[in-house]
């Protein structure tokens, strides 16, 4: 069974700026030259998942694939660390500004190049949030996917073959699919705590093989990807409003519920 995790360098922290200060380039998008980087959260759980049910079979290979720039191959080697088999680095200068549409046709690309019977994602990348490309990424590829699930596991046990069972709770209500493999899935923070690695495992992930491929290796032309082909370019980039401050109300109870009262209700908010 080849499993592959969808894996996503996201910045991590400015270098020598505020925390709340947005670092932008000429050209609208994320300057990440002035960021450090590191594997998605949400991307930590998907590995989580995919170590999961590989120790419940003995024919699991993890593979973890990642689209982004040279210094990506820092989330590989966490993800490797984590506990993945090997990487494929998907890195080429014409894919800088790709959208969600062109990012998920990469992806899909390079997933039919390595195979897979199962396509794990986390539910949300930590810098866009769009939740859009694991489905995105199905439907390149022809195969059914379930997105925010909860858990999820592999039954070989099937009538009709290898089956995934993908699960999502909400409250009292509880709902499984079943969907023949090949297929995609996204999964919520539910799915279990990512492991720490040991430092064994930090030491051998640096030993993992990792590919190397560029848009011509997926034979994919570099004029229908980057910010030029993106279907939803940033024209405009303006700073979210500072917070007002908040107001803390002192003294004894009474007299400190009686100030908080009237400030509500000069401020219209009872």
């Amino acid at each position: 069974m080849k499993l592959v995790v969808l894996v996503k360098h996201v910045p991590d922290e400015i270098v020598d700026r505020p925390s709340s200060a947005a670092v932008f380039a000429a050209d609208m998008t994320v300057d990440r030259a002035q960021l450090t980087g590191r594997l998605s959260e949400a991307d930590e759980y998907a590995v989580e998942q995919a170590m999961r049910i590989a120790r419940r079979r003995l024919d699991v290979q993890i593979t973890a694939v990642t689209m982004g720039p040279p210094e990506a191959i820092r989330t590989l080697t966490r993800a490797l660390a984590l506990g993945a088999d090997e990487g494929v680095h998907i890195v080429d200068e014409a894919l800088h500004g790709s959208d969600a549409q062109a990012t998920s046709r990469v992806l899909a690309a390079a997933l039919a190049r390595c195979g897979f019977d199962l396509v794990i994602c986390g539910v949300a990348s930590t810098d866009s949030g769009m939740s859009v490309v694991p489905a995105m990424v199905a439907e390149r590829l022809g195969v059914p996917s379930v997105c925010e699930a909860d858990g999820v596991w592999a039954d070989p046990g099937w009538a009709d073959g290898d089956v995934i069972v993908a699960r999502r709770e909400d409250g009292d209500h509880i709902e499984d699919f079943a969907v023949p493999m090949p297929a995609v899935v996204s999964v919520t923070d539910r799915v279990g705590e990512p492991r720490y690695p040991a430092f064994q495992a930090i030491v051998e992930a640096r030993q993992k093989a990792v590919r190397t491929w560029s848009l011509a290796n997926l034979r994919i032309p570099a004029d229908e990807v980057g910010l030029a082909a993106s279907a939803s370019p940033v024209r405009r980039v303006a700073p979210h409003a500072a917070r007002r401050p908040a107001l803390l109300v002192e003294g004894e109870p009474d007299a400190a519920a009686a100030r908080l009262a009237r400030y509500l209700t000069e401020h219209q908010l009872i």
